[in-house]
């Protein structure tokens, strides 16, 4: 449990130390007086994202420091200590971080400095925070078969005890086979990449020569209105009205009506007529190009496509195509005799197989169990809910299948629910109605508060936005958890602060120009008067103390009668 808090140079508070007890602690006051602030340092402690807001106004730095005892020695943050190699004596953890103003963060655990995550790593195992739109821990869908089968304990412990010594020697093979032979290794490498090079070679399927004609295909069909104009020019220049090859006709005409004139025009005249044919057998070509001419864009984005294939075709496995096919031809060779030297593995793979038959048999069971399990959960999950007024909830464990072994078998468990009549459960994550969320999360934490190892369970105000009959289940069921757990509250409901082992009054003051923030642990007389206080407002008459007296014995009352039917 936490069982000291001390900040210093943190938002309004100058220097403080709260000792806390097990059970509940319940922390009120007026809103601003800095209750959250407390809990902010604790998540700090925690892991969580820092802030140069957080440093008090004139100091260089907060200073945050948080005494845990751990009286369990199965606890997990014993593993994550040595982990790290980070020394517990006395069973007790020290928590430190500095907040510099230069925006760093020191952190220290149990005096070793630590990186922030390792913090975290560890700051998970201590302290559970839940505000009314903060993700919490048991809304992490990986936690939720560990809570399913410590639920399923009994019945599940047995075959899970099998599954997991098979499932461990079916890891040490696994491990053995990858050690025992590097060239066996580089073999099955080798099939795996050859088989994947062939593959990716066979669906390009190149062919010499196309992509030259892609090239040029490309150039055509990206330079097409270029093209269109100047053919057209040329087109223009040569048949068009009164244009070239007119001109060179009528030169035609005349050199023939003079050679028989004079002989010496014979050559040139020659030269004229197959020059005027030439040209006018290309006017024709011209002609029928322009007539075949279409731009098609989509055209261009296939020939791009197929482009690019090759290029990443020849950045792997060759310069040119012929390069390529060649390399094709070379390893579906050596992959046929590769696979001629595979007995060896094969005879491993025949040794997995049939582990495998095993922990899939187990793996089914631990299925069977599960899904036994889940249905008695789901009816104890919904038996809190009706105590807490969600007498339409429906509670579901919705399993899917892994494709492979994992330390659990092969089920994904997630939980599920519906809250409101006709619609169908959803994962518990995506619920976001602040009031059934802080109901739903109060039921899960009543039934696993005793099972998920975390030492300390903070709520931060999860009571907003409730008041009559929910607020008195709501202030049950988070005495029943602190039976388990230490449980530190802030609340504005009467109905849980009467439920408090622990009362913590915060309050704020001015002196000498500067805000303070200081907290007292009230008495029972000062109980009292806190209770009215938070039942009426500002104004306490007679009426409110004798309610409030009276609201503390009904839960001192209450509180008698849920540790007996817990023990």
């Amino acid at each position: 449990m936490l069982k000291e808090l001390s900040i210093r140079n943190f938002a309004i508070i100058d220097d403080l130390t709260v000792d806390f007890s097990e059970g509940l602690t319940v922390l009120t006051g007026e809103t601003g007086a800095g209750k959250s602030i407390i809990i902010d340092a604790v998540h700090l402690l925690a892991g969580g994202r820092a802030s140069l807001e957080f440093i008090r106004h004139g100091a260089k730095k907060a200073e945050l420091t948080g005494l845990f005892m751990i009286l369990n020695e199965k606890h997990p943050i014993h593993d994550k200590l040595q982990e790290y190699g980070i020394e517990c004596e006395e069973e007790m953890i020290i928590l430190r971080r500095d907040i510099n103003e230069n925006g760093k963060s020191v952190c220290r655990v149990n005096g070793k400095l630590v990186t922030l995550s390792i913090l975290r790593e560890i700051g998970s195992t201590l302290i559970d925070i839940h505000g009314q739109h903060e993700s919490q821990e048991l809304m992490d869908e990986k936690r939720h078969i560990f809570l399913l089968d410590h639920f399923a304990h009994a019945e599940l412990a047995p075959v899970k005890e099998k599954y997991t010594e098979k499932y461990q020697a079916y890891r040490e093979f696994k491990r053995e086979i990858a050690s025992i032979s590097l060239d066996e290794q580089r073999l099955a490498q080798r099939i795996d990449l050859y088989q994947f090079q062939i593959n990716e070679l066979e669906e390009a399927s190149l062919k010499i020569g196309e992509e030259e004609q892609l090239v040029e295909e490309r150039r055509r069909l990206s330079n097409f209105h270029k093209i269109f104009e100047k053919a057209n020019i040329a087109y223009e220049s040569i048949s068009g009205e009164l244009k070239g090859l007119d001109h060179i006709g009528d030169a035609m005409g005349a050199l023939e009506d003079i050679i028989e004139l004079d002989e010496q025009f014979k050559e040139s005249s020659e030269s004229v007529s197959s020059a005027f044919y030439a040209l006018q057998d290309a006017a024709y070509q011209i002609k029928n190009v322009l007539d075949d001419l279409e731009f098609d864009p989509e055209r261009l984005n296939e020939v791009e496509h197929r482009l690019a294939q090759y290029q990443t075709m020849k950045r792997k496995y060759g310069n040119t195509t012929e390069d390529i096919l060649n390399y094709f031809e070379k390893i579906q060779d050596e992959l046929i005799q590769l696979q001629n030297r595979d007995e060896t593995i094969q005879n491993y793979e025949k040794k997995i197989n049939m582990m495998e038959e095993e922990l899939e048999q187990l793996a089914l069971s631990l299925t069977k169990i599960r899904k036994q399990s889940a249905l008695k959960l789901s009816e104890a999950i919904m038996v809190q809910l009706r105590d807490l007024h969600m007498e339409k909830a429906k509670f579901i464990v919705n399993f899917e299948t892994l494709h492979s072994f994992d330390s659990n078998g092969k089920d994904y468990v997630s939980f599920y629910i519906s809250t409101n009549v006709g619609e169908p459960p959803k994962s518990l994550p995506k619920i976001a109605s602040g009031g059934e969320l802080s109901r739903i999360m109060l039921a899960l934490k009543t039934m696993f508060s005793s099972s998920n190892g975390i030492t300390s369970i903070i709520f931060d105000e999860v009571d907003t936005g409730v008041s009559g009959r929910v607020a008195q289940a709501i202030a049950e069921k988070i005495a029943a958890i602190s039976i388990a757990s230490q449980v530190l509250c802030i609340s504005h409901l009467p109905q849980v602060a009467a439920m408090a082992d622990q009362h913590y009054l915060i309050r704020k003051q001015v002196e000498q120009n500067r805000t303070y923030t200081t907290v007292s642990n009230i008495g029972i007389q000062n109980r009292v008067e806190e209770i009215s206080r938070m039942m009426s407002g500002s104004e306490i008459t007679d009426l409110t103390l004798q309610h409030a007296s009276e609201l503390l014995k009904l839960a001192n009352v209450r509180k008698e009668e849920m540790k007996k039917l817990i023990v």
